[in-house]
C-alpha cells in the first residue's frame, strides 16, 4: 500500500502557489468557453499561460496523453483530448480538467462551463456536481475519514436523481499528480485512511445525468458515460490543515471558480 505523504509548512506553501496558477489556468480556459472555439485552441492558451508563470502542465505528456488539458464535451466525462477538430457549438457544456507543476509540487482542478445558452437539465446537472464537490469538503476535517468525503458527495448527488462514476476516483496529490490516498465519490461513512493535517486531497466528484457506467473509447483516453446521458466534474485541490480544510486551487483573488 502506497504511504500517504503529509506536506510540511514550506511544502504546503508550494502547494498554494501550484494552486493558484492551476486555478487561473482553469479560469483562463472557461472564460473561452463559447460557440466557434475549439478545444485545441483552449488547450494552447492553457499551455502557454502555465509556461508563461514557470511552470508545467501537469498533463501533458502524462501517460502519454497528449494535450496540456482535459478537454471533454456533453457525454465526455473526463479525458477528453483536445482538437481542432471538436468545434465548441451553443448548448454543450464543456469539463476542463487542468493541472499545473510549479516548483516541483502539482495542483490539480476542474470545472463544467455551459457554451452560451444550455437547457434547464445541463445547467441543473452542472449546479448539482459543483455543490456535491461542497458537500464533501465540509467534511474533509481532521479525524474524518477518506470515505466521510465519498458519501457526502454520492448522497447529494443521487438525492438529486443523478449518479456517481465508479470507475474513476479522486486522489492524494503532491510531488506526484496522483498519490495516496484514493477519494472515491461513492460509499459509506466512516471507512479509508484518517484526515490528518498535511495531507493535500483532490476531490472531484464526477456525474452522470443517467447511469453511472462509463467506457473509455479506442483512443484509450476519452471516457465517455455508457448511456450517452450527459455529464459533468468539479474539482480542487485541498489541503487538510489544523483548522480544517483549505481549498489551494484558488486565483489571486481568493476566487474558487
Amino acid at each position: 500500500m502506497e504511504l500517504i505523504t503529509l506536506k510540511s509548512p514550506r511544502e504546503q506553501d508550494a502547494m498554494r502557489r501550484a494552486g493558484r496558477v492551476t486555478a487561473q489556468a482553469r479560469a483562463l480556459a472557461g472564460s473561452m468557453v463559447r460557440p466557434g472555439v475549439t478545444t485545441k485552441e483552449i488547450d494552447d492558451a492553457v499551455r502557454r499561460f502555465i509556461r508563461g508563470k514557470g511552470g508545467q502542465p501537469s498533463f501533458l505528456g502524462y501517460g502519454g496523453f497528449p494535450g496540456s488539458a482535459c478537454i471533454s464535451v456533453n457525454e465526455v466525462v473526463i479525458h477528453g483530448i483536445p482538437s481542432r477538430h471538436i468545434v465548441l457549438k451553443e448548448g454543450d457544456i464543456v469539463s476542463i480538467d487542468v493541472g499545473a507543476i510549479i516548483d516541483g509540487f502539482h495542483g490539480d482542478c476542474a470545472a463544467t462551463y455551459p457554451c452560451g445558452t444550455v437547457s434547464e437539465e445541463a445547467r441543473r446537472l452542472i449546479e448539482v456536481t459543483r455543490q456535491s464537490f461542497w458537500e464533501g469538503y465540509e467534511q474533509a476535517a481532521p479525524g474524518k475519514r477518506v470515505s466521510d468525503i465519498s458519501h457526502a458527495v454520492q448522497a447529494y448527488v443521487e438525492k438529486h436523481g443523478y449518479s456517481v462514476v465508479r470507475d474513476f476516483v479522486g486522489h492524494g496529490v503532491g510531488t506526484k499528480l496522483h498519490e495516496a490516498p484514493e477519494v472515491p465519490n461513492f460509499g459509506p461513512a466512516g471507512h479509508g485512511a484518517r484526515l490528518q493535517p498535511g495531507m493535500a486531497i483532490a476531490v472531484e466528484p464526477m456525474v452522470c445525468a443517467g447511469d453511472w457506467h462509463v467506457k473509455v473509447l479506442k483512443d484509450g483516453w476519452t471516457t465517455v458515460s455508457a448511456d450517452g446521458s450527459l455529464t459533468a466534474h468539479y474539482e480542487n485541490t485541498i489541503l487538510i490543515t489544523e483548522d480544517g480544510p483549505e481549498i489551494t486551487t484558488v486565483t489571486e483573488d481568493g476566487a474558487c471558480i
